[in-house]
């Protein structure tokens, strides 16, 4: 009994390095700015990532042509889409789904199409494209993702990307040498508050080479801020003041629109 759980830990260890991708390569990338700041008239912009592919000796002389897929998740938090119908003449909610800690920013970034970088088993386990990034939702009592024509699915992503909240762009990553990339995180006027994660993966023949990951946060400044942060830290604060003027307002509107 006692060397049977060191026999274990040590086969689990082997199936991890075993399932890791070989390190031959490693990435360097950067953001051109990693903090962000949101006014009240921000209209939206764009971030650059910028890398490279360092190799060592353990690269195969004959390993040349790389893919890469930059994969950007913004902070998550449950969203519900709800199914309308026509009834009696008026459009009514019939149904809904909710989603689970899904992000609230998702775009996905390649230099060529993703059934070109790698075979649909792969593109599934790495998620490549929004058809196969994990999108959990309630359904029932159970917890799934389902099938990407999932009518509910479907409608959540296409609204996000209506707002340009959930995107993929299959030519936007460039490879300005064979090891030197860049491309543009474009970010609409409603993007989320909060810290966004970056996820690069090289491939090459079909294989995830390597990945690493960055950030880059995304935050409020300015009266809205503080408002919103008061709200948040000082509930009973922000209430008396929110009532008091209120009152204010009514009151002023009455000596105004006053009639003599």
């Amino acid at each position: 009994m006692r060397l049977r759980a060191p026999l274990a830990i040590i086969g689990l260890v082997a199936a991890t390095l075993a399932a890791a991708p070989a390190s031959a390569e490693r990435l360097i990338v950067s953001v051109s700015n990693h903090r962000v700041t949101v006014t009240p008239n921000y209209s939206g912009g764009e971030l650059v990532l910028f890398g490279s592919v360092e190799k060592d000796d353990k690269t195969p002389a004959n390993r040349s042509n790389y893919d890469l897929v930059v994969t950007v998740a913004g902070p998550r938090a449950d969203m519900v889409t709800r199914r309308k119908e026509r009834k009696f003449g008026i459009w009514i909610n019939t149904d809904s789904r909710q989603f689970l800690q899904v992000p609230g920013y998702l775009a996905l970034f390649s230099n060529r199409p993703f059934d070109q970088i790698a075979s649909p088993e792969v593109q599934r386990r790495q998620q490549l494209g929004l058809n196969n990034v994990t999108l959990v939702q309630r359904v029932g009592p159970d917890f799934a993702d389902v099938v990407p024509n999932d009518p509910f699915r479907s409608a959540f992503v296409r609204l996000r990307s209506e707002h340009g909240l959930y995107r993929e762009a299959t030519s936007a990553v460039t490879f300005l040498t064979p090891t030197l990339f860049r491309t543009g995180i474009p970010l609409p006027a409603e993007v989320p508050i909060g810290t966004y994660d970056v996820e690069i993966k090289l491939f090459s023949d079909g294989a995830l080479v390597t990945k690493t990951e960055s950030a880059f946060e995304i935050v409020k400044i300015g009266f809205e801020q503080f408002v919103a942060t008061t709200a948040r830290q000082n509930g009973l604060v922000y209430g008396l003041v929110t009532a008091l003027m209120a009152l204010m307002t009514g009151w002023m509107a009455s000596i105004v629109f006053r009639k003599d």
